[in-house]
């Protein structure tokens, strides 16, 4: 291999609370020092940022929206000069296959959120990103990233695009979740939900099925969303409004999901769950609906948790997972060892130095 680094440029939309936030940054900040230079670049504020970036250079656009930044966009990638640059995000890709046409010598790379198809069908609002070279923007990327097996599936049936393009990499489990003791059963149960309050994620649906529950049990919901409105007022219609409890932001995630019992998942689709490993993690079981996305890959049945059809399915396993003692060491190995972050650092490295030049010998 060449002396020389490679240098990336990794596009975020902001580095307030989310999935590809947290990864993304992670990735950014973890990669081998020795043979990677990394920036990222961040379209919002410094304010607004949650994650822990000092590691690497960060720019900051303070722009609004990701189609007003284009200009910064294109000036810092000139300046830069990248052997690399990484989106993630849907809307963040779009522009980064638009600006590719600008730099013959630079490898344009994205990592998509979601199951595209099924996305969309949830997200109504017009845009700009609905004109055809938009839709059919993967073809002018050099590499997608899809964080799980359904999401490239999905790439290749409905949008035509290139297999040998696509690299499925998982999501890693960074920073420290330490796990919990055995939790002994208790009379009340403690679920709890993480996640953006928004329709695709399925809230409405828990509500449903737990307002059917005969035993006591307290619901926290971590997130925030446009859908927030529509929870309260179904928990009120379903008469279990007392049992809830909505908090939009915490740093103390990991304390949250070890003094929950069980974690519970409603999404309609699915990236790769971040929450939903994290809580594996720390010991906590998950139930979860069957959705695409990649809960299928991390969920080990009586192992970590299950994966039910439907409501009844789910209010009979919830019955039986609230009897069961789970070992929590258990649940943490079940992912653990597919998804430590030593092992997905050496799967985007392996990507990045099979698209640079520099790694050619």
């Amino acid at each position: 291999m060449s002396k020389s680094k490679i240098n990336i440029l990794f596009v975020l939309p902001s580095l307030k609370a989310g999935g590809a936030e947290r990864v993304i940054s992670f990735i950014a900040s973890n990669l081998n020092p020795n043979k990677f230079t990394c920036t990222l670049i961040v379209v919002g504020q410094k304010k607004d940022a949650i994650y822990n970036t000092e590691a690497i250079e960060v720019l900051f656009l303070n722009k609004r929206r990701v189609l007003n930044a284009i200009p910064k966009l294109f000036k810092h990638i000139l300046i830069k000069n990248p052997d690399i640059v990484v989106g993630s995000i849907a809307h963040v890709n779009r522009v980064l296959a638009m600006l590719s046409i600008f730099f013959f010598n630079t490898k344009f790379v994205g990592r998509e959120a979601s199951v595209l198809s099924i996305m969309n069908s949830f997200n109504t609002k017009k845009s700009v990103f609905q004109f055809p070279f938009f839709k059919n923007y993967h073809k002018y990327l050099d590499a997608v990233i899809c964080q799980s097996i359904d999401m490239a599936n999905d790439l290749i049936l409905n949008n035509s695009f290139s297999k040998e393009k696509i690299h499925i990499i998982n999501n890693p489990i960074s920073g420290y979740l330490p796990i919990k003791s055995s939790k002994p059963i208790t009379t009340v149960k403690e679920f709890i939900t993480i996640g953006r309050l928004s329709k695709e994620k399925g809230h409405l649906r828990i509500l449903e099925a737990i307002s059917k529950l005969s035993f006591e049990y307290n619901y926290t919901i971590i997130g925030t969303g446009d859908e927030k409105d529509a929870i309260i007022q179904h928990a009120k219609h379903l008469g279990i409004i007392d049992n809830i409890k909505i908090i939009p932001h915490t740093n103390t995630v990991a304390q949250y999901l070890s003094n929950s019992d069980i974690f519970i998942q409603g999404s309609y689709v699915e990236g790769f769950p971040n929450a939903l490993l994290e809580s594996c993690v720390v010991g906590t079981p998950v139930i979860a609906f069957n959705a695409p996305g990649g809960t299928k890959e991390i969920i080990e049945e009586s192992i970590n948790g299950y994966i039910v059809e439907n409501t009844t399915q789910f209010i009979e396993t919830l019955n039986m997972m609230v009897q069961k003692v789970w070992d929590p060491k258990h649940i943490n190995a079940s992912v653990t060892k597919k998804y430590n972050k030593e092992l997905i650092l050496e799967k985007y490295e392996a990507l990045f130095n099979s698209l640079s030049s520099k790694s050619k010998p």
